[in-house]
């Protein structure tokens, strides 16, 4: 059985004009259970509409939706049992310490004091939170708030965890304590959802994923076969003891996508894996290539590709 599994799902909301607009339009998709599984988009497209459908915060139109074998419509106290959310929304309580957030999330979930000291510890350490634990998050950063936020949920045992741009606000050391603590909690088996602008955090995080615009699934699987899907780019990276014109008018002969030149650093897009060797060969030859590197198609050239940029302001 999937941890999620989702079949047509729509959602409509209805205009001030009397006319309807379609959120999400007949999306599905599953999930394994013990992945992390990413839903990118650009803002408007339906991602924080099909997270709210999913965790029982607002109806589905139409669809099937089973989390944990439960069904979203008809279940919805099982499905909440079995999961734990961040939203976009920063939901700490401001003037309580961060060790009293913990205590009362707890206290909601049902623990007693003494699971929840046993299991604070852990927290703490994961998300690097020690010195800040009699603090009140009024008096802490963004990316401080943001990150006891999501640590909270970690505080429970629930196999589900959906995350909605659970890093926004945060600065990289914030960030990269938060990204290790998500890939730590798939590996103990939890199942995790994480909606993100960083294409680079999905690429690194993710199993699988699916991209979503203007409510429509437009490409999905796993990070390589999406990948697969877009443009077949090669990039040549190619640094010099000298950098004359000759060589700069050699490249361009082979008619690359892009050429980028920076005092003697030299940057090239292609289109064939065998322009790129030919242009290494080419840089080689002239005895003066202190280092190279060839990479393909990053995720967010892919992301880039299919999404035509029509996207709205605010997510749906």
């Amino acid at each position: 059985m999937k941890a999620i599994d989702v079949q047509n799902l729509v959602k409509e909301y209805r205009r001030t004009d009397g006319t309807l607009l379609r959120a999400v339009d007949d999306i599905s998709f599953s999930v394994e259970r013990g992945s992390i599984f990413g839903l990118l988009g650009p803002n408007g497209a339906g991602k924080s509409t099909t997270i709210k459908v999913l965790t029982t915060l607002i109806p589905p139109t139409s669809g099937t939706m089973l989390i944990n074998g439960y069904d979203v419509v008809r279940q919805p106290l099982d499905v909440r049992k079995n999961l734990c959310v961040v939203l976009q929304e920063n939901s700490v309580e401001v003037f309580l310490t961060v060790r009293h957030n913990f205590l009362t999330f707890g206290k909601f979930h049902g623990m007693t004091s003494s699971q929840i000291e046993a299991k604070m510890g852990r927290v703490i350490e994961l998300f690097d939170l020690r010195e800040v634990m009699n603090q009140k998050p009024i008096d802490l950063s963004g990316g401080i708030k943001r990150r006891v936020q999501v640590a909270k949920i970690f505080l429970v045992d629930k196999p589900v965890v959906f995350l909605d741009e659970a890093t926004t606000g945060m600065d990289t050391f914030n960030k990269r304590a938060t990204v290790a603590a998500i890939r730590e909690e798939a590996q103990r088996g939890r199942t995790i959802i994480l909606t993100t602008h960083t294409l680079e955090e999905a690429e690194e995080l993710c199993n699988a994923i699916a991209i979503i615009n203007h409510g429509k699934i437009v490409a999905g699987g796993t990070t390589d076969e999406v990948k697969k899907m877009g443009l077949q780019l090669f990039y040549l990276s190619l640094k010099f003891n000298e950098m004359g014109k000759e060589l700069e008018e050699l490249i361009q002969k082979f008619a690359p996508v892009k050429i980028d030149i920076v005092n003697n650093e030299v940057s090239v897009t292609v289109r064939e894996h065998g322009l790129a060797l030919n242009i290494l060969s080419l840089a080689q030859s002239t005895g003066a290539l202190k280092h190279f590197e060839i990479s393909t198609a990053s995720l967010e050239d892919v992301f880039v590709e299919l999404i035509d940029g029509k996207s709205t302001t605010g997510d749906r």
